[in-house]
């Protein structure tokens, strides 16, 4: 098997590129200066088509023909979906032109620094001429790859974040999530204004003590230390490289619940990183299998477990010892907090239920910008009418509209729809744990994520990218993805209580 192993060589060496991207990348949103930040674009372009020209030379090619003709019958069934993956990023790279590679790389760098102050400043007229580039890099590595590949514009771009997933399969599900969002949206405030208001959480919150209570539900929830760290950013985010995780959060010294709910997505993210098999962590079949999983372990973490009676029953006197003793640390009344649904602007601070209808807005909004049927000068107005449309609020201003997110400055068309397949994921995920895990709630009670964490690492971590994503969450949970599970999941927190 010397062209097979040849290529685990030579894509273990793409594997640490793309850790050393990882952490420029990750250093440009924590702590760069933002006077570096035109030379990090350049070294992140440089690097970029490094990456590429390894991937896209001769070599490569006559190296996969060669073990896919000479060597395939000897791969076991690692190695086979190793070299399927392969065969799969190749087709990806050598699509797309090394000087679009860099043209892309350089626009959404510069960019994404800009929209800080843009954002900031609620200034997108500003931000227009530089986010126009960053949409027509996009456009056109979106044609490249739908040409090779046989895709639309569009699902060539979501291909990237999401392999196998379609607007064909996404269209469906989300007209039935659109179908029955407002009159669930509606019966779940009637049911909550029924309710007795949550007593108001005593603050302020010292970022001091936010950042250490942070830190220890971390670990409880098993993010390895030794393997990652928490830092501060504008976005929170996860990212870095193998075996150096890095995530983010910001903080509000009024309102602790953002910060700390924020801290626990991003450790559902780490948890997969950290989870992946060791042995093929520098190969692409050791990869995440997509972005559908890997948010649905941010959102299982966060909402499901984390939102749930039983550990709110573990964090409610630890709040109690962070911030002072009061009443309104009690299980009950956090649960009201966490699970309170007030249709809000921004997409990271929504709740479940109102949550969805952000995505929707976004997914197709970029569909239309990528297919040239919206203008990126129209975008605001878009934005803020889709917006009401769907839950029944005015936007007051492009920062708390469409300057909100980091995905289109940074250039991760095609990123968005994966945050309601991965919520509908985790739903289906955690049901399953519940049933095959009887231990789970009475372990999360005291503060425990073993019972759930060995489930996860069993059904999806350690799977990595040696199957689909359907066959994944097929095999995990006994059946495929079924957004009625999603819905029911939804009613039954939301208006069973």
């Amino acid at each position: 098997m010397q062209a097979y192993h040849a290529l685990e060589r030579r894509f273990a060496r793409l594997s640490r590129l793309d850790g050393a991207l990882g952490i420029l990348g990750w250093d440009k949103e924590a702590i760069m200066p933002l006077g570096a930040a035109t030379e990090r674009g350049e070294q992140i372009a440089t690097l970029s088509v490094i990456r590429h020209e390894l991937l896209t030379d001769s070599e490569t090619d006559e190296l996969l023909d060669r073990a896919e003709r000479d060597d395939a019958g000897a791969l076991d069934t690692w190695q086979a979906a190793n070299l399927r993956e392969m065969r799969r990023q190749h087709a990806h790279a050598v699509a797309v032109p090394g000087d679009l590679v860099e043209a892309a790389s350089r626009a959404a760098t510069t960019c994404e620094v800009a929209w800080r102050q843009a954002r900031a400043e609620n200034d997108f007229a500003g931000l227009l001429p530089l986010l126009t580039e960053v949409l027509e890099t996009q456009r056109e590595v979106g044609r490249a790859k739908g040409a090779a590949l046989g895709l639309s514009p569009y699902d060539a771009l979501l291909d990237q974040y999401d392999p196998g997933t379609t607007q064909a399969f996404i269209d469906p599900i989300f007209a039935r999530l659109q179908e029955g969002l407002p009159a669930l949206l509606a019966e779940v405030l009637e049911h909550q204004a029924r309710l007795p208001p949550p007593l108001p959480l005593p603050g302020p919150f010292p970022v001091a003590l936010q950042r250490e209570l942070a830190g220890q539900l971390m670990r409880a929830a098993g993010f390895d230390e030794s393997r990652g760290r928490l830092d501060t950013s504008t976005h929170p985010f996860c990212g870095g490289a193998t075996d150096d995780v890095r995530i983010t959060t910001r903080y509000d010294e009024s309102d602790f619940s953002g910060a700390l709910m924020g801290v626990l997505h991003e450790t559902g993210h780490a948890l997969y990183e950290q989870g992946r098999p060791r042995e093929w962590l520098s190969q692409p079949v050791g990869q995440a299998r997509g972005m559908t999983l890997h948010e649905s372990q941010s959102l299982l973490i966060e909402m499901q477990a984390c939102r749930g009676d039983a550990f709110l029953s573990y964090l409610a006197p630890l709040l109690r010892q962070t911030f002072g003793d009061n009443a309104a640390w009690s299980p009950e009344n956090l649960g009201r907090h966490y699970r309170r649904v007030r249709p809000g602007l921004i997409r990271v601070d929504a709740d479940e239920v109102t949550y969805p209808a952000h995505v929707l807005l976004r997914y197709q909004l970029e569909k239309s910008l990528i297919a040239g049927d919206l203008a990126l000068a129209d975008l605001p107005a878009a934005f803020n009418d889709g917006l009401r449309a769907l839950i029944g609020i005015d936007v007051p201003d492009d920062r708390r509209g469409c300057l909100q997110d980091i995905h289109w400055p940074g250039g991760a068309w095609g990123y968005f729809p994966t945050y309601t397949l991965g919520a509908m994921t985790a739903a289906q995920l955690f049901a399953a744990a519940t049933r095959s895990e009887p231990r789970l709630d009475p372990r999360l009670a005291t503060g425990d994520f073993s019972v759930l964490l060995e489930w996860l690492r069993l059904n999806v971590h350690r799977k990595a990218s040696v199957s689909t994503t359907a066959r994944i969450v097929s095999e995990a949970t006994g059946r495929e993805l079924d957004a009625a599970i999603y819905q029911a999941y939804l009613r039954d927190r939301y208006l069973e209580r």
